[in-house]
């Protein structure tokens, strides 16, 4: 019960922690209403951090959220030009991370990360369609145990200004384990193929729980 009220929280947060510590103090020397205020925010920075143990299936035969949020996108498309696979088709399924959602990625699927590419970009908002094409993000292009390709996308939002990546190429990943985060608001895109969707546009994610799709 208590890690649930009180989870751990990722190592980038510590530092705004303390900084969201230290200007609520401030603010309660000038005003118990601007303290208030500060503490809410400090409330807030250490819930954005948080990184809440997940229960995953460990099954090959289905893909898991890599992110807590609303479907958006479930759609085929063209592979991701930036990885040379634009004339490949794959299906895509995106999730919007909003600011309250919790904003650790995981791997949707065991398997060896084959390729690791991050592209600067703007910071549009992440739930607009051209924030897969625009925006700042960092692909993983990940070889799962059936042999198929499965691309993840971390994709900066309008506040974020950060992505952080934990994950290394050649790395052999576990299904549901992490693989980095996004500050602030965001987006991630999973490309795959040879699976079947089972989730809708409007259903919520959990990352590394819901699962996604089905061979």
């Amino acid at each position: 019960m208590f890690s649930k009220i009180f989870p751990k929280i990722h190592a980038e947060g510590y530092k705004f922690l303390v900084i969201a510590g230290i200007v609520t103090i401030v603010f309660y020397v000038f005003s118990d209403f601007l303290g208030l205020i500060g503490l809410l925010l400090t409330i807030w920075v250490y819930y954005f951090f948080r990184d809440p143990e997940r229960v995953i299936i460990e099954n090959d035969d289905y893909l898991v959220s890599p992110a807590d949020g609303e479907v958006i996108k479930v759609e085929e498309i063209d592979g991701p030009k930036e990885l040379g696979l634009e004339s490949k088709k794959f299906k895509k399924i995106s999730i919007f991370m909003n600011v309250f959602d919790c904003h650790v990625n995981r791997t949707p699927c065991a398997g060896k990360v084959e390729e690791i590419l991050y592209k600067p970009g703007k910071f549009v908002n992440a739930s607009l369609d051209k924030a897969s094409e625009d925006n700042e993000r960092n692909y993983f292009k990940i070889k799962d145990n059936h042999n198929n390709d499965i691309i993840i996308v971390q994709i900066a939002g309008l506040v974020a200004r950060r992505i952080v990546c934990e994950t290394n190429k050649d790395q052999v990943l576990k299904q549901g384990e992490r693989i980095g985060m996004i500050r602030f608001g965001s987006r991630a895109d999973v490309y795959y193929e040879n699976y079947e969707p089972l989730v809708k546009v409007g259903q919520r994610a959990i990352s590394g729980e819901t699962l996604l799709a089905k061979k």
